[in-house]
């Protein structure tokens, strides 16, 4: 069963353990000097996804010591693709910030699951391929979606031409995207949080043409 109410509660009991976490994502995006939009700390960005994970993790997390996996991932889901990690240096890294075995184990899969495949263009970097991982692994889907909520909200909140253009470009995108993530599967931790597929569809200004969202 979904945590629900007590995911609020693990994530105040676990305050440390994710003050951890998040200082030690920071701290490595910080070393490879990644910035977000034109100029800002690639910890905004972090933080915005780690925000959204926060706020409806408890609509599809099924066990307390998933929480902080599910946390590791929604600030480490940048890691391998950005900071020059490696599917092992994660799982590494989880383990030193206290998580066991299986917690490292899943946290490392979450973050691999988002890293991008090679191509030379958007479409071809998050390809089916891609996208059927997120699906096969528990909690990505809502991570992916969350780090998309969160380069949504920025995009649209800015008035550059990068930020316009991209703005259209996750507009134009939305109902494919959902499409992509969403499964049948009846496992909650593959689910999306309905709340907040309605966020990003506000926040990009949609009705689909009929008012309703994708």
């Amino acid at each position: 069963m979904e945590l629900g109410m007590e995911f609020s509660k693990v994530l105040e009991a676990e305050a440390d353990a994710l003050q951890r976490i998040r200082r030690a994502a920071h701290e490595l995006h910080a070393s490879v000097n990644q910035l977000y939009g034109s100029g800002l700390p690639y910890a905004y960005h972090l933080d915005g996804v780690a925000e959204g994970v926060a706020r409806y993790g408890g609509e599809v997390c099924v066990r307390e010591d998933d929480v902080l996996p599910l946390m590791f991932g929604a600030w480490f889901h940048d890691s391998i693709e950005d900071a020059r990690q490696t599917y092992n240096d994660t799982r590494k890294r989880a383990a030193a910030l206290g998580l066991d075995e299986r917690q490292a184990l899943l946290a490392a899969e979450i973050v691999y699951a988002l890293t991008n495949d090679k191509g030379r263009t958007r479409a071809e970097r998050a390809g089916e391929k891609y996208y059927a991982g997120i699906r096969a692994t528990p909690y990505a889907p809502l991570v992916k979606l969350a780090d998309r909520a969160a380069n949504v909200r920025f995009s649209v909140g800015r008035k550059s031409e990068d930020s316009l253009h991209m703005a259209g470009v996750y507009r134009r995108e939305f109902p494919h995207f959902l499409a992509a993530l969403r499964t049948d599967s009846e496992d909650r931790r593959l689910a999306l949080p309905r709340g907040l597929v309605e966020q990003v569809w506000s926040d990009l200004g949609g009705d689909g043409g009929d008012g309703v969202c994708p």
